[in-house]
């Protein structure tokens, strides 16, 4: 049993799983675009939320082998996060199909936030494995805390673009207590 749990494979799989229900929704005529790119843009936020909520649950929980366990993936949450927003982003390149029209539509502000917010994860995907982490060293460490402003943007592209905003502000809220919380612990035990 732990070593099914502990399958790397398995956890892609599972990670997987929404994304091939919503692509095959899509694909028959299930879903329309506006819920496909919706889901699939939620699903890369709340996997973004879970990917930074590691850090604070191991500091309030630091024994434990499911805390273990979930620092050992923390990589493997962040490329999926990074999967789910690409295939958010090719979702709406498929659907629009016109280079005229997504350079123009570049240009507005929902969009543009979009676009860098995929520029800042590209690197810490691209870096997301061990091969990275030692040839980089300390700077990884570094170049990693770019997520924070990635989630910044990504934010702001869902509030931009959404048509109703109450759902991101939720979001937003869970992140910001999160974030909160980690901020406190590590000051608490600078303090010890």
């Amino acid at each position: 049993m732990i070593r099914v749990l502990n399958s790397r494979p398995l956890l892609w799989v599972l990670l997987a799983l929404p994304g091939i229900w919503l692509l095959s929704r899509w694909a028959t005529g299930g879903a329309t675009y506006g819920e496909v790119v919706s889901d699939s843009g939620v699903w890369a936020t709340q996997l973004l939320i879970l990917t930074l909520a590691i850090t604070p649950v191991r500091l309030m929980f630091r024994r434990g082998a499911w805390v273990s366990w979930l620092m050992r993936r923390r990589r493997d949450f962040g490329v999926a996060t990074f999967a789910y927003a690409v295939t958010h982003t090719g979702i709406y390149l498929f659907r629009k199909s016109d280079l005229q029209l997504i350079l123009a539509e570049s240009a507005e502000a929902w969009l543009l936030v979009g676009w860098i917010a995929l520029a800042v994860f590209l690197p810490l995907a691209l870096t997301s494995n061990d091969a990275s982490m030692r040839l980089l060293r300390h700077a990884w460490k570094r170049l990693h805390r770019l997520v924070y402003v990635a989630a910044i943007l990504v934010f702001v592209h869902w509030v931009l673009s959404a048509f109703d905003p109450f759902v991101a502000y939720i979001h937003i809220g869970v992140l910001a207590s999160l974030e909160a919380v980690r901020i406190a612990l590590q000051l608490r035990q600078r303090v010890m």
